[in-house]
């Protein structure tokens, strides 16, 4: 029962402190990045998804056993 004690205020200090983090991180406006939405939209390769599996690497063989 003495570690609920413990635990409750910690877990309300990390929460009031990742709420604050958060805050900062809105008001120093690191949310907002109109220059690399813009250079973005300018990349296709990046619509195509991963490359396929097979597509180069190194080849896996089987042992024989």
């Amino acid at each position: 029962m003495n570690i609920i004690a413990l635990l409750a205020p910690v877990s309300i200090l990390l929460a009031l402190g990742g709420l604050a983090f958060f805050a900062w991180t809105f008001k120093n406006r690191q949310y907002d990045d109109p220059q690399g939405d813009a250079a973005r939209i300018l990349y296709d390769h990046l619509d195509e998804g991963p490359p396929p599996a097979d597509a180069g690497g190194p080849r896996r063989t089987r042992r024989p056993g």
